[in-house]
């Protein structure tokens, strides 16, 4: 936390820049800091405007932008509820002068907002930071989106991680030392009691102007996000809810087992509400840790959870062992924002040099090829791919094992690059989180931090059998096989002519087929009794693959 120098005229109004890492009350502890203000405090987003063609990551996929709207139309209900109100603000510039425009209309004397620690802040952050200093406002920076600052965890040498298991027992050394203490990086901040309204001089409430959230233009014309509204509640109580149904009916014992099957809901589905901060990755730890003490309290032939790390790890239980799985994932997350803090560049080049020469089969991306609309259609002929873009297409969301199957599809299998797949996640997924879907689509394509060898190539057929092997998932998104036997439903071109005729099932070339159709139709190529044909077969696209590699090998060896 950054010292906040009182100056004298700290009674005017208190500005709390909420950005999309934090819109929630509770453990915000800008808005906390805020509460103890002297003077009103005012709550604002800014939305800024980007030219998608020249920052494609500066601004928030199609589907993201959904789900802005609607955690910024319960942050702002929530506001209303305690006396409060959010400002709503537009920038075409920068937001620190958007901000200093907001303070000099409304007479604030200072600025607070989170995501940051002066010394490890990002290139943007830290032009704010510069602009704020200069302006004679008093400023605060407070950590809120990540459990550790970017710089707070190094290797020995004073160098960021690029292996995840040393960063992560790094990590738990770290918090075993910190633990309890000043420096504690899992305190909770308390939701503010009060927020002080501004007033003018004959006591009526005078807050600035504030643009309409519908005026944003978060939600398109078109209401194609109506699938995803039944899937998901955005907000802080959704949030809370989403964590407590995991913890009480799922229960992270079974975790580990459960979260690599995507026919039930065996993982939290909190990664969206973590993004956009509608629930800090400290409530999450404190919530499971909670959830795990309980647990022992209630088997009353086993001991109570031991309080330190050390002693956990010495004492395993089957809560235990769930607990550290799923918390091992936060960690995860916080491995890959210190990446992409750490290497910039990582956001749509490759970290490993050589993998900048790999000889990709790629289409240019102004015209994809039929390929790469066969992928995002969910039209590939592979069962288990296409029910996962499926389901991405129709609720914003896609379960992980599946993230992994339909990458190495992608990259391996047609050798189309990982930022191609990137760029669709960024745009479809509601968790699309740039440090997240980076270092996600590096690992599968061998090129990031402790990434998957590039010559582990996934067998859709395997990993299909393997994960849904009732085939439920798959006959969830993909209903026009869900009469074929289960021997069948994996690899559907195996089935015999009488099999299909059974099922009502017409075998089609997907590829020559889908160049007629819609960019965005995903489903069936051509009505419900239909199904693509396999658009690579799987021993020739792994052997495609790694010559590919061998390729690249051999000419990084001669460089």
């Amino acid at each position: 936390m950054v010292h906040l120098d009182m100056t004298s005229e700290s009674r005017k109004a208190v500005l709390v820049w909420l950005r999309n890492g934090d819109l929630r009350l509770s453990d915000n502890p800008a808005l906390y800091a805020a509460s103890g203000w002297p003077g009103p405090c005012i709550p604002v987003y800014i939305h800024e405007h980007h030219d998608s063609a020249a920052q494609p990551h500066s601004a928030p996929g199609a589907a993201s932008r959904w789900w802005l709207h609607r955690s910024l139309e319960d942050l702002a209900c929530q506001f209303e509820k305690r006396g409060s109100r959010l400002t709503l603000r537009t920038s075409r510039g920068s937001a620190a002068e958007e901000l200093l425009l907001l303070a000099s209309e409304c007479g604030a004397g200072a600025i607070y907002w989170n995501d940051g620690v002066k010394g490890s802040l990002s290139a943007a952050e830290q032009r704010t930071w510069e602009l704020l200093e200069r302006s004679g406002l008093d400023h605060g920076c407070f950590r809120s989106n990540c459990i550790f600052s970017p710089a707070e965890v190094l290797s020995g040498a004073g160098k960021p991680y690029q292996v995840f298991t040393p960063y992560y027992k790094a990590c738990l050394s770290h918090l075993a030392a910190t633990q309890a203490g000043p420096a504690d990086p899992l305190e909770l901040t308390p939701e503010p009691a009060e927020l002080r309204t501004p007033k003018d001089a004959s006591g009526r409430l005078c807050w600035p102007a504030s643009t309409r959230l519908e005026q944003l233009g978060l939600l398109p014309a078109l209401p194609w996000y109506e699938g995803m509204e039944g899937h998901w509640q955005p907000g802080e109580a959704g949030a809370q809810i989403a964590l407590a149904a995991f913890l009480e009916q799922q229960g992270p014992a079974n975790y580990p087992e459960l979260r690599d099957q995507p026919a039930i809901s065996g993982t939290s589905r909190l990664s969206p509400y973590l993004h956009f901060g509608n629930i800090s990755p400290r409530q999450i730890w404190h919530a499971c840790r909670e959830w795990q003490e309980q647990q022992g309290i209630q088997r009353s032939t086993a001991p109570a959870a031991p309080a330190t790390w050390q002693q956990r790890e010495a004492h395993p239980s089957p809560e235990s062992r769930g607990v550290e799985a799923f918390l091992r994932q936060l960690i995860w997350r916080e491995f890959a924002h210190q990446l992409l803090h750490h290497f910039p560049h990582t956001a749509d080049q490759p970290l490993r040099e050589e993998f900048r020469h790999f000889p990709w089969a790629a289409a240019a991306p102004q015209s994809p090829g039929p390929e790469l609309l066969a992928w995002k259609r969910g039209q590939t002929g592979y069962p288990i791919v296409d029910a996962a873009m499926r389901e991405l297409w129709h609720t914003g969301w896609m379960h992980n094992r599946c993230r992994m199957i339909v990458a190495s599809f992608l990259c391996k299998h047609l050798l189309i690059p990982w930022q191609e797949g990137a760029a669709w996640f960024w745009d479809t997924l509601v968790d699309a989180d740039l440090a997240n879907n980076t270092l996600g689509w590096q690992w599968t394509a061998g090129c990031g931090a402790d990434a998957a060898p590039y010559f582990r190539i996934f067998n859709p057929v395997l990993q299909s059998q393997k994960f849904d092997p009732a085939g439920s998932y798959i006959r969830r998104w993909c209903p026009e096989l869900a009469a074929l036997p289960d021997k069948q439903l994996h690899a559907p071109w195996t089935a015999s002519p009488l099999d299909l005729a059974a099922s009502g099932l017409r075998l089609v070339d997907s590829l020559s087929a889908a160049e007629s159709l819609p960019v965005h139709r995903v489903g069936p190529l051509a009505g419900p009794g239909t199904y693509p044909l396999p658009i690579v077969e799987h021993g020739l696209a792994r052997d495609r693959a790694l010559a590919a590699y061998d390729q690249m090998r051999s000419a990084a060896a001669k460089r």
